[in-house]
């Protein structure tokens, strides 16, 4: 049902925006800022809601795979996704994040953030869990 589908994408969209705003917050206390500000861009929301056509599926796929594998799956995916997203909105002049550093690869993505996606791949299985057992979305 694609109200339900659409449900989940603006779900997912929000809570990677809201994600990504803690993240970089965290980040300037690197920088001696103790103000938190975090931020994001728009362009976020459509990237992090893509999560209910890519995610959802091999999530269905993986479900039953130890929790060090399925973290490795997830860390792999989300570099595609990074990467793939961030060259076609580069083609339109379009850049919301730009990685530097020795881990950068053409400011796309950066290997050291690996641990956190892998995470973060683990920490979408439970919201992904969580509306399937609260029918959020699904019908």
């Amino acid at each position: 049902n694609n109200i339900n589908m659409l449900i989940r994408y603006i779900i997912y969209g929000l809570l990677g925006m809201n994600m990504e705003i803690f993240w970089t917050s965290l980040s300037g206390i690197k920088s001696g800022s103790h103000n938190l500000i975090g931020h994001t861009s728009i362009w976020m929301f459509f990237i992090y809601g893509l999560a209910v056509v890519i995610m959802e599926p091999i999530h269905n796929l993986i479900a039953d795979q130890n929790w060090f594998l399925r973290g490795c799956v997830w860390a792999s995916v989300i570099f595609v996704i990074e990467f793939t997203t961030g060259g076609i909105l580069r083609l339109f002049q379009i850049e919301p994040w730009h990685y530097t550093g020795e881990f950068s690869i053409m400011g796309l993505i950066r290997i050291d953030y690996a641990p956190a996606w892998f995470a973060v791949g683990l920490l979408f299985e439970r919201i992904h869990t969580l509306l399937l057992n609260y029918n959020i979305g699904l019908k």
